[in-house]
């Protein structure tokens, strides 16, 4: 088995329970230390997401990651994710590429449409072509990777006649990674495209996901491409402690608090959880990756034979 493990920050300040909320700068800072503790513990990839909201810091996340690149020395940088939809992806690539000469190649990169939508109205791009928009800008973005000097003609940027494209980077190419949420077609689409693929998994049963993984590699394998080069990667909520039971009483509070905060500015409702009633989360095969590093090993291993083993052999 051959397993990476790291861990992402989307820079969020959200308030706590007396509605204090940490300084801009303090946060940027606290995510710097989180990635040079990751560094120094051998953890495999730092992340930072996009977002262009009041109550995260992470609008410019690519100039973090740079601090992070002069501060850390082997981890890998990653974003997690890049709101491809909103940007040009030749600022993009641009951004990346010079990031991946600070790091010494230790640079990856998700791309995806993102949980929230703040970025089309601050960027002027119309919702109205939400997915033409993302295919477009990602085959773009790939098509960048491939050459120094591009031609290109699409729908909703001017065109590039002989435009060259630097820097380049250290590796020959980025590590390319499609975010999924829970759409088919997005599972479908990075498998399609040969690209490894990052799930967003918060809560809930594995079983109820895995059928987007089975999408995934059944699209790859039809396209054929090398499924033995494709990644697949699982990301959600984690906290560890010494018991499984000290886990869950700490994390309750938090989860909660972040939740609420979360759901009530997109207009949902939400219900606190009880520790009592997150116990059960401990199990094996629930996805919150909270509790004793035993039960997290547990969880890690019964996702890796759901996930990965049996979805693969049973898509080809």
């Amino acid at each position: 088995m051959n397993f990476e493990f790291g861990v992402y920050s989307l820079g969020e300040r959200f308030p706590d329970a007396n509605g204090h909320a940490l300084p801009a700068q303090e946060r940027i800072e606290n995510i710097i230390q989180m990635a040079k503790w990751a560094d120094e513990a051998g953890l495999d990839v730092f992340g930072v997401g996009e977002h262009h909201r009041l109550d995260f810091v992470t609008s410019s996340y690519t100039m973090i990651l740079a601090a992070i690149a002069r501060e850390t020395k082997n981890i890998k940088l990653a974003s997690s994710l890049s709101v491809i939809s909103t940007a040009d992806p030749v600022r993009v690539y641009e951004d990346f590429a010079t990031l991946d000469l600070l790091s010494g190649g230790r640079t990856e990169i998700i791309l995806g449409r993102g949980l929230y939508l703040e970025s089309f109205s601050l960027f002027g791009v119309s919702l109205d072509n939400y997915d033409k928009l993302f295919e477009e800008k990602l085959r773009l973005f790939m098509k960048l990777q491939e050459k120094e000097v591009v031609n290109w003609h699409g729908e909703f940027r001017p065109p590039l006649r002989d435009a060259q494209i630097a820097p380049r980077p250290v590796q020959s190419k980025i590590p390319m990674w499609i975010g999924v949420g829970g759409t088919p077609g997005s599972a479908i689409r990075a498998g399609k495209f040969g690209l490894n693929m990052a799930l967003g998994l918060l809560a809930g049963a594995p079983e109820r996901v895995s059928h987007l993984t089975k999408l995934y590699w059944q699209a790859a394998n039809e396209a054929g491409h090398d499924l033995s080069k494709l990644k697949v990667s699982v990301t959600g909520h984690s906290y560890l402690a010494d018991s499984g039971e000290q886990a869950i009483r700490e994390f309750a509070p938090c989860y909660n608090q972040y939740m609420a905060y979360g759901l009530k500015d997109r207009g949902m409702p939400f219900y606190p959880i009880s520790a009592e009633q997150m116990m059960p989360q401990r199990a094996a095969n629930e996805i919150l990756a909270v509790g004793s590093a035993e039960e997290l090993a547990e969880k890690i291993l019964y996702q890796h034979e759901l996930i990965w083993s049996l979805t693969l052999h049973g898509a080809i």
